[in-house]
């Protein structure tokens, strides 16, 4: 499903061909049984480069695709008798660059020259469905100021669909087969646009997938046992990615951007170079031939074209080899292309942004709500208001399977939970505060707690994990400690519950039900009216395996130290994997 947008084929000669170097990683090299795609990582897509950076576009490429570290700095880009001038810092020049997705936008939010080919721009860009599932998304909550936060998940196609695909590398068993989500990150813009959070998904993320029905009628059963994350694209497009994501995270996605192996480099060609640090010698091939072909030396260096892909690409010979590596040297890319092009010098000349104009509306494949260069534009304003220093990159937090999951993850029980509640409440990764309206306490007045009737249920199993044994008892017992006499233990129900929750049927035992949570510590927002209990229902979740307070109470308000968090103005250095340096 992804875009194959060729360079040189439908767009302006000056988008430059992909066919330099780093493009023979294999999709299922060491990956064990199960759809994989190996190194196809259009996360960062997000790519961008192009030798049209005024000066810089001449300077000398070593071995690997490193350009010479001087000079590189030294030489101001832009146009004839501007050379000695720096761009202003000022807001119009400060555009947010994310993902090919994102630079997309920003490219037509930079100035007019994007708008001179508007309708072909609009006619370049792809369209689907935003969602397959039969799940309808929860509406946002607004903040005091009636804002509402922006979710827009970011996908990468492994698609072999195309020449120009299959040009850069992959099984020939994969060309022509079912794309695999392989790149999954999701964009969370606060509702006050002070911050910006980013959650990545490991490709190898084993969970149930979602009932999705593709646009031409076909139904994908929802599966009854775990499957691998980036099968989903697999399941009528994008739209089942998106689906599946709400059903694990429960958050509400308002837009899609996907992008494939053909679009990332048309892309990075046409923008410039981005910096990329090692902190040793890497060659991403082994004896095996497992690799994307990324070779670089120790420090820093600019990347653009094919090598950008193929830093996104490598798993062989970043720190463990597993995708955990992968996604942090993607967000590394990612932060410093926003630190690049916030510098103002990148796009000043109107013949890059057409260039980059139609390299991005032709790698786009995006949902119905952005499908055109308007919408697009109107996306990026919101970007642009978020500054650097609040940019949050994270990772689902995950543990290893066993058996013949050996090597896959599944969400970190609590943790990914807590990171994905962050989220759905709007609240910063970074730890600073936010202007965040919190949940009303109710005016209705609660009941002595004594006389409170409260049935505990055991909500805690996982996809990977059964019900943590005696949960509901010991949570009961807190219960009656704090002077909830009537409660119970139900032992009925144990279907697992991400997220511990307190249920009340109707208005009159709202403040009932809000009297349970403060006394064990369970934030109000997890408070919910349901036609599904006929009293006051606690299901303990998998956010709360383990005996004690409430993890997410007070003090917790933070990204779980498991997710890796990385700030958007932190200049990283990847650790290069011993077997794989020179």
């Amino acid at each position: 499903m992804g875009r194959s947008s060729t360079p040189g084929e439908g767009t302006r000669s000056r988008v430059r061909r992909a066919d330099r170097h780093g493009r023979d990683e294999h999709l299922h090299e060491g990956d064990g049984a199960g759809p994989k795609s190996g190194e196809g990582n259009p996360a960062g897509r997000a790519a961008g480069r192009s030798g049209s950076r005024g000066s810089r576009s001449k300077e000398p490429v070593r071995e690997g695709g490193r350009r010479a570290s001087k000079g590189r700095r030294g030489n101001a880009g832009g146009a004839q008798g501007r050379s000695s001038r720096r761009a202003p810092k000022s807001a119009k020049r400060r555009v947010l660059r994310w993902s090919a997705s994102v630079l997309s936008v920003l490219i037509l939010g930079t100035g007019g020259a994007g708008y001179l080919y508007y309708e072909y721009l609009n006619g370049n860009i792809k369209k689907e469905d935003l969602t397959l599932g039969d799940k309808q998304m929860a509406d946002h909550k607004a903040n005091a100021a009636g804002q509402t936060p922006l979710n827009i998940l970011l996908i990468g196609s492994d698609a072999r669909d195309s020449k120009a695909n299959q040009k850069l590398g992959g099984a020939k068993d994969t060309f022509g087969a079912a794309p695999l989500a392989d790149v999954q990150m999701l964009l969370h813009i606060s509702a006050d646009r002070s911050n910006l959070s980013v959650i990545s998904m490991p490709r190898d993320t084993m969970l149930k997938m979602p009932k999705c029905t593709a646009p031409d009628g076909e139904v994908f059963p929802a599966s009854t046992a775990d499957v691998q994350t980036n099968e989903s694209l697999g399941r009528g497009g994008p739209g089942c990615t998106v689906a599946t994501w709400y059903e694990l995270t429960g958050i509400r996605i308002d837009h899609f951007m996907m992008i494939d192996f053909a679009g990332v480099v048309s892309m990075a060609d046409a923008i410039g170079g981005v910096p990329v640090c090692v902190d040793a010698n890497i060659h991403s091939r082994g004896r095996d031939g497992k690799g994307s072909g990324l070779k670089l030396e120790k420090g820093t260096t600019y990347v653009q074209g094919e090598q950008a892909l193929a830093w996104l690409r490598t798993r062989y010979g970043f720190e463990d080899n597993t995708d955990l590596g992968r996604a942090k040297a993607q967000h590394q890319y990612m932060n410093a292309m926003v630190r690049e092009l916030r510098k103002g010098t990148k796009l000043t000349d109107p013949a890059k942004l057409m260039n980059l104009a139609e390299a991005a509306t032709d790698a786009l494949t995006v949902d119905k709500g952005i499908d055109t260069v308007k919408k697009l534009y109107d996306l990026a304003e919101e970007f642009k208001k978020v500054p650097t220093k609040r940019i949050t990159m994270s990772t689902m937090p995950n543990v290893y399977g066993t058996g013949v999951n050996k090597g896959r993850v599944y969400p970190k029980a609590g943790d990914a939970e807590q990171l994905f509640r962050m989220v759905r409440e709007d609240v910063p990764l970074d730890g600073k505060t936010s202007k965040r309206k919190k949940p009303p306490v109710t005016k209705d007045p609660s009941a002595p707690v004594g006389e409170i009737a409260v049935a505990v249920r055991n909500g805690t199993a996982t996809e990977a994990l059964g019900p943590a044994s005696g949960r509901a008892g010991e949570v009961s017992d807190q219960l009656k400690e704090a002077g909830f006499a009537k409660t119970t233990v139900d032992p009925g129900d144990v279907t697992g519950t991400a997220r511990t929750s307190v249920l009340y049927p109707s208005a009159d035992l709202e403040g009932d039900a809000q009297a349970v949570a403060k006394a064990l510590g369970v934030p109000l927002s997890q408070v919910k009216k349901s036609t599904d209990v006929s009293g006051i229902s606690l299901a303990v979740g998998a956010d709360w395996r383990e005996d004690g307070v409430y993890p997410v109470s007070k003090g917790t308000e933070k990204t779980p130290e498991s997710a890796g968090a990385l700030n958007g103005e932190e200049e990283a250095c990847m650790k290069v994997n011993p077997n794989y340096t020179w």
